[in-house]
């Protein structure tokens, strides 16, 4: 049977009372420490056979809008430069990009919220910004299990990124879900 668990980071997402059988919903707050807490837990919890992560993100990529699928996430604000480039955690020989096999979009998490022009996200291709993909990501790939992340584009990632997130931060939960019920079936 497969088991899908569902990991978003604030209630105003996502409405949890949505998920239908088969289908756990955890609220693990904002930031890679919480991500990586709450994903580690539910793992060991619910023995998932797919983790889903729903989120928000701003848009580096101007023309990207609405619900899209990410294929690469990386850190963008693992800053141990000269012992390691950015993005790569110094010293360790986990993966500094992860990917899902699914979508076409990069992002790039951090635990800030990017309300500015950043050249190097641009320089390294990435497509959007988060605050808890990696985590995520990093969790599965360290638990062995498949994952998948939406993003909804709520904001253009400049001084007016808090404006936007706010008005549009619950704007791609019904498309997610529909998303979400494809994948269940295609699984069953």
């Amino acid at each position: 049977m497969t088991r899908i668990l569902v990991l978003t980071a604030l209630e105003s997402e996502l409405n949890i009372e949505r998920a239908v059988d088969g289908v756990e919903v955890v609220v693990g707050g904002i930031g890679k420490i919480n991500a990586a807490v709450a994903t580690t837990a539910a793992i060991l919890a619910a023995r998932p056979t797919l983790v889903v992560n729903y989120g928000t993100c701003g848009t580096i990529t101007k023309r990207l809008s609405g619900l899209i699928e990410i294929s690469h996430v990386i850190q963008r604000d693992m800053m141990a430069m000269p012992l390691a480039p950015r993005g790569v955690t110094p010293l360790c020989e986990d993966q500094s990009i992860l990917t899902s096999g699914h979508g076409f979009a990069v992002c790039g998490t951090g635990d800030s919220f990017v309300t500015s022009s950043d050249p190097w996200l641009t320089l390294n291709k990435i497509d959007v910004v988060d605050m808890e993909l990696f985590a995520i990501a990093h969790v599965c790939k360290r638990f062995s299990v498949p994952w998948r992340s939406f993003k909804y584009v709520t904001d253009s990632a400049d001084d007016l990124a808090h404006e936007q997130w706010t008005a549009n931060c619950s704007g791609g939960e019904e498309v997610f879900w529909d998303v979400l019920n494809g994948i269940i079936i295609g699984c069953r």
